[in-house]
């Protein structure tokens, strides 16, 4: 198995690296989230806190930081309704509403006046059909380091859209989750792995940490 620093010392570059987080918002992993299963499993898992940890580190290294939210309007105007996924959410008890707390982002996760905020009110994936491309060129952005939620639906679509779009996708797969549980390995091992650089967080903070005077 190659070294960290032979796998990814190059793409960690913070001129040209982006770290994204998908939807870790506090209606979908925090405690009053819609999806309770899922926001248990990102916790207990540790794949919260490690995207917390990831996210303090690329402040400190100077890496540009993106959070991709979901939402909807209270209306519903401009939602997506063409598939079992969408009619599902519109039944839930708690509704990603514009401007509520259910779509900031959730604790224990850092955020800071630098970070930007990416919001979409249809589709399945963070980067399609939303502002991220066009943000991440402006940003000189050549590697997208992606974590959040989840595994099963939105995390593959960001991997696959980066893919298509010519970014080097790095995934820590230790930052993820999905349900069940150990659904999130089997899709990393024989979906993700075909396509992007398949890391940890640990691996990804020592990369930074020269950056960041040794912490």
């Amino acid at each position: 198995m190659p070294s960290h620093a032979a796998r990814l010392g190059a793409p960690l570059d913070p001129a040209s690296t982006v770290l994204l987080t998908v939807e870790c918002q506090r209606g979908v992993v925090g405690p009053d989230s819609a999806l309770p299963e899922l926001a248990e499993v990102a916790r207990r898992s540790g794949a919260l806190a490690n995207v917390a940890r990831l996210v303090a580190a690329a402040h400190d290294a100077g890496v540009q930081v993106l959070h991709a939210i979901a939402e909807r309007r209270p209306d519903g105007r401009g939602a997506s309704h063409n598939a079992r996924l969408f009619k599902a959410a519109e039944r839930l008890p708690v509704q990603q509403l514009a401007g509520s707390t259910a779509v900031r982002v959730a604790d224990p996760i850092p955020v800071t006046e630098d970070d930007l905020v990416v919001r979409r009110l249809h589709g399945l994936s963070p980067i399609a059909g939303t502002e991220v491309d066009a943000l991440l060129r402006n940003l000189g952005c050549r590697t997208l380091v992606v974590t959040g939620v989840s595994a099963n639906v939105a995390v593959p679509n960001a991997v696959f859209d980066a893919v298509n779009l010519g970014y080097t996708a790095v995934v820590p797969a230790d930052a993820i989750a999905g349900v069940p549980a150990e659904y999130t390995p089997a899709m990393v091992r024989n979906t993700l792995a075909l396509v992007a650089t398949i890391t940890t967080t640990q691996e990804v903070l020592a990369g930074w940490r020269p950056l960041r005077g040794g912490r």
